[in-house]
């Protein structure tokens, strides 16, 4: 499956703005776990492994998440393999007796919206950054996703995104340390 994903900066106007035009879903706290390979650089190769924990509505949910190097210039859009995990804490021994050390810990609050059949926007307060909004929809096909990166920067554009970022929080933290 292929996520087709654009993220841009936003301010208190942009989530008013989402708030009152989409259908909300739920609000998450997230804390993703990113590690290193121990043979190649994910940095170089543009590639992320990570443990994202989920907690909402007195829930809780684990996956371990393999993104593969961007496909466009525009968009973060990325080939995504997830997988549900019951024990994060046992996922993270067996990485790191692979070899996988951690990067680092983002943690975020997201609150998710429905906006048509396929595509969730989420407004994301990250610890250390400030406000974003991000925009998904998946899809099987490549050659659909210069349309769909059109079709959901409008949508960002019409809340009153001006500024698109393609870093992920990860890198737009570690550039910061």
């Amino acid at each position: 499956m292929i996520e087709v994903e654009l993220k841009g900066y936003a301010n208190e106007a942009v989530f008013q703005r989402v708030r009152e035009r989409y259908r909300f879903l739920r609000k998450e706290n997230h804390e993703d776990t990113y590690y290193t390979h121990p043979c190649r650089d994910f940095s170089e190769t543009d590639e992320a492994l990570r443990i994202r924990i989920k907690r909402f509505d007195g829930h809780f949910e684990a996956v371990i998440t393999y993104k593969g190097p961007k496909l466009d210039e525009r968009s973060k859009t990325r080939r995504e393999i997830e997988v549900p995990i019951t024990d994060p804490n046992k996922h993270r021994e067996i990485l790191e007796a692979l070899g996988f050390s951690e990067v680092m810990r983002v943690r975020k609050t997201r609150e998710k919206y429905y906006v048509e059949k396929g595509v969730v926007i989420t407004l994301d307060e990250i610890e250390g950054l400030g406000k974003f909004v991000e925009i998904e929809k998946l899809t099987e096909e490549e050659e659909e996703i210069p349309k769909t990166v059109e079709e959901l920067r409008g949508i960002l554009e019409s809340l009153g995104v001006e500024r698109f970022e393609r870093r992920s929080y990860l890198e737009l933290l570690l550039g910061r340390a």
